[in-house]
């Protein structure tokens, strides 16, 4: 297997990824299977080739809390291999996939060669910690119903031939959702039933539609308006 094939060092031609190539193990996980989990001591960085997997933390209660969902292309476990401290997430697979682990000091070997990987990662972290800033003020300011439209808007992409709506694609488990925002299922089905009275949303067969996105986003805009 090849370094090349993984779109991360796509425009990494500043460096010789051959010489890594044997450094590094391919390995193929099933669906539900545990890539690595909470304070596990390596500090492998994981490069997703094929499939899909999630990313959670779990708190000192045992509430799991979703952090992320990542595909082909994307990769994780950068901060162990950067700081060589345990690990604070659970990784497991969505699907059957393919990832290519790599060795943290073969991590570094490259990120310390290659300005183009450097500049890479340091927008990859700069992004996550945007979006982590985001997220807490999400939780500061909004109560559990917002927090579900802020998610629902997140989650979703543009509806291909209906102008101004947008789905969620597959739809998501409830349970899934109450764990992204950390709230119980049975909130979540609430809130969505209210939604679907309302004519906001609407489920179809393989998505969850929203027919009126503008009215979820005037509604954070006015509930962070209207914050303390």
């Amino acid at each position: 297997m090849q370094l090349t094939r993984i779109p991360f060092f796509k425009d990494s031609t500043d460096v010789d990824l051959s010489k890594f190539d044997r450094r590094c193990t391919w390995k193929k996980f099933e669906e539900n299977e545990v890539v690595v989990d909470f304070e596990d001591e390596t500090a492998d960085v994981y490069f997703i080739v094929t499939g899909e997997v999630r990313i959670l933390i779990r708190t000192p209660a045992g509430k799991e809390v979703i952090l992320a969902e990542m595909k082909a292309g994307q990769f994780f476990g950068e901060l162990s291999a950067i700081d060589n401290v345990p690990r604070s997430a659970n990784v497991t697979a969505l699907t059957r996939a393919e990832l290519c682990i790599m060795p943290p000091a073969v991590f570094l070997d490259i990120i310390y060669a290659s300005k183009s990987a450097c500049e890479k990662v340091l927008r990859l972290l700069t992004a996550r910690v945007r979006d982590g800033n985001s997220r807490l003020t999400e939780h500061s300011v909004y109560d559990l119903k917002h927090r579900l439209y802020s998610e629902l808007l997140r989650l979703s992409s543009p509806r291909p031939g209906h102008e101004n709506q947008r789905t969620v694609s597959p739809p998501p488990f409830h349970h899934v959702l109450a764990a992204r925002i950390g709230c119980r299922r049975e909130q979540v089905t609430r809130e969505l039933s209210s939604l679907t009275g309302d004519g906001i949303i609407e489920k179809t067969r393989g998505a969850l539609v929203i027919c009126k996105p503008k009215v979820l986003e005037q509604r954070l805009s006015e509930a962070m308006r209207n914050d303390g």
